[in-house]
């Protein structure tokens, strides 16, 4: 079924974008499950990987996630042997987060397939382009630093 025309819609910025995003996460999701990896799982071993050790709560917080959610990605991340909990060596009442060999092998294939997902969304852009588009999405997504 064809879409509706709705051109008053389609020129707003907000719905543009949402439509762009809709396909990058799409092209990445693609990318990541050939490697049997889902978005949220790719997210938190990165994380893993850029904060280990890490406690489980602040690894959460770190990536906006309900704890609920984490505990069972980890427990997936756990189960294939990517990621280890241990008790927190500052207290030991918490578990410490940390990425194994095989996980850091796989945090490398995944981040080389999202590259590639993403190069080919911005693939109708020049490269000076997509940096320009890079600098304007990080200023209107309120991420800049």
């Amino acid at each position: 079924m064809p879409e509706a025309p709705l051109p008053a819609i389609r020129s707003l910025p907000s719905w543009l974008l949402g439509r762009a995003a809709a396909r990058g996460r799409s092209l990445v999701a693609e990318a990541l499950a050939a490697e049997g990896m889902k978005m949220w799982h790719h997210v938190v071993l990165s994380a893993v990987r850029d904060l280990a050790p890490v406690a489980q709560a602040d690894l959460g917080r770190g990536v906006r996630l309900d704890p609920k959610d984490l505990v069972g990605i980890l427990n997936d991340l756990q189960a294939q042997g990517l990621v280890v909990r241990a008790p927190d060596p500052d207290d030991r009442r918490k578990n410490a987060v940390s990425l194994t060999d095989d996980g850091a092998r796989l945090l490398k294939r995944c981040e080389k397939a999202a590259r590639e997902a993403n190069d080919a969304l911005l693939a109708p852009l020049s490269a000076a382009e997509r940096d320009r588009f890079m600098d304007l999405l990080i200023r209107i997504s309120g991420t800049q630093s």
